[in-house]
């Protein structure tokens, strides 16, 4: 099970808006023959791609910008992020509310334990320090539980 799979657990209790990092250069990536492929060659020429549209205009962080004001005039109450790089996750929380903001590393030890990637986006995703951290490695419906109690307690201000 994955982050999605554990927003999608969350929008069962409260309004949830989830956008990454990468979409815009997934749309992008998709015009030049991409298909949705997440072998390792596929996962590369992303973050590499990505990292070229940082480097020239921030496409992603004025992309997750544009989403955050959606957001704040819309009806939802959760709002997932997905970054993988240390500079973008501090590059939009500056750019935002940082007070209201919590980063959290959804991390699953059992599965790729210790595998590298060859991209930065993937490889470097912990050299941040993170508000908080999910272990995903506990059975469905177990994760899916303590995921809504960590979601739940940190919205109605009983964890910082």
């Amino acid at each position: 099970m994955g982050k999605d799979t554990l927003c999608a657990a969350i929008a069962e209790k409260y309004r949830v808006m989830n956008v990454s990092s990468v979409d815009p250069i997934k749309e992008i990536a998709r015009g030049f023959g991409w298909n949705g492929e997440k072998d390792m060659r596929s996962r590369r020429f992303l973050a590499e791609l990505k990292e070229a549209f940082i480097n020239y205009c921030d496409l992603p962080t004025k992309y997750l910008c544009g989403k955050a004001a959606e957001f704040l005039q819309s009806e939802d109450e959760v709002m997932f992020v997905h970054i993988r790089e240390a500079k973008e996750i501090a590059a939009f929380r500056e750019a935002i509310r940082p007070a209201e903001c919590k980063t959290l590393l959804v991390r699953r030890d059992s599965l790729h334990a210790g595998e590298k990637y060859g991209n930065s986006a993937d490889d470097d995703v912990e050299n941040f320090k993170y508000d908080l951290t999910f272990n995903n490695d506990l059975p469905l419906d177990e994760s899916k539980r303590e995921f809504t109690k960590l979601i739940t307690d940190i919205i109605e201000g009983r964890r910082s």
